[in-house]
């Protein structure tokens, strides 16, 4: 049986702002995405019919729930071709935390199955595809750093902001996205300056992004989970450029320019959020 090894990229999100409710219920955003070196690794393999899905992680659901299934039951709905596949989910990006995890997930199954079944859909194709799973899936297909509107799904690449020092720390903690959506205060909110931050990526200048990242799901969150704030608190302390939450949470960045900051932030505050997750990353 044919076999493919797929990396599956995390991301996060350099500005997010939250518009407005859609009568379909969905909600319009403009964010910039950047993806990350930390990845899950997917083992992808042809079996006779139907789909088993293994994963290193309890949290991780191994049913119909998970965007891997969808992502094949897409291919075969766009395709006709009805193999079964096993998919096996080394994971390392944290389950719910705002990084886009399953959607990356996903985005690999589609990318796989192209090969695997020798399908030569273009990036664009897969896309379309992706979108129908989930609103992140079509950014994760095409990577590097893009502004996203609608509900993530329009997409324009930017300049990249590759190369740049990252500190992720996930305290360990479920977040609801749509809990967080529902409470934003849409009349309340300021919106921010997304062109802002796109024109300091075009600049390369990290000290400007780095003082200009926003989102305003923060505040909503902050709120209930209050260790956001902490957390951002501690990386600007010890050296971090600036510091946001990702995505719905509750996972935080810093951006460092300094490497030695950089590793004596992650080794005094691995120490304080040993429940959950202190990474050193690389923008990619």
């Amino acid at each position: 049986m044919k076999e493919i090894i797929i990396n599956s990229y995390g991301k996060i999100n350099l500005g997010l702002d939250v518009l407005y409710r859609r009568d379909d219920g969905y909600h319009e955003i403009n964010t910039i995405m950047q993806q990350i070196s930390l990845n899950d690794i997917l083992t992808i393999k042809e079996i006779k019919k139907d789909i088993e899905i293994e994963c290193n992680k309890e949290e991780v659901p191994l049913d119909s729930t998970n965007l891997v299934y969808h992502a094949w039951k897409k291919m075969q709905e766009k395709t006709g071709i009805n193999r079964g596949i096993k998919v096996n989910i080394y994971k390392r990006i944290p389950v719910a935390a705002g990084l886009a995890g399953g959607s990356a997930n996903a985005a690999a199954v589609l990318k796989g199955l192209n090969e695997l079944w020798g399908l030569k859909l273009s990036e664009k194709e897969l896309m379309e595809i992706g979108v129908e799973i989930g609103a992140d899936v079509p950014y994760c297909i095409m990577g590097g750093t893009a502004f996203a509107e609608g509900i993530g799904e329009k997409l324009t690449k930017i300049r990249s902001f590759k190369d740049k020092n990252v500190l992720l720390i996930n305290p360990g903690i479920g977040i609801s996205t749509a809990e967080v959506y529902k409470n934003i205060r849409l009349n309340k909110q300021s919106h921010i300056d997304i062109k802002k931050i796109m024109s300091f990526i075009e600049e390369d200048d990290i000290n400007s992004v780095a003082k200009s990242i926003t989102n305003v799901m923060e505040e909503v969150v902050i709120e209930k989970t209050p260790i956001i704030s902490e957390i951002k608190r501690d990386m600007l302390d010890y050296g971090a450029l600036g510091s946001l939450m990702s995505g719905s949470g509750p996972t935080v960045f810093g951006l460092f320019e300094d490497l030695d900051k950089l590793q004596f932030c992650k080794k005094s505050l691995e120490k304080k959020y040993n429940k959950g997750v202190v990474l050193i990353v690389k923008t990619i």
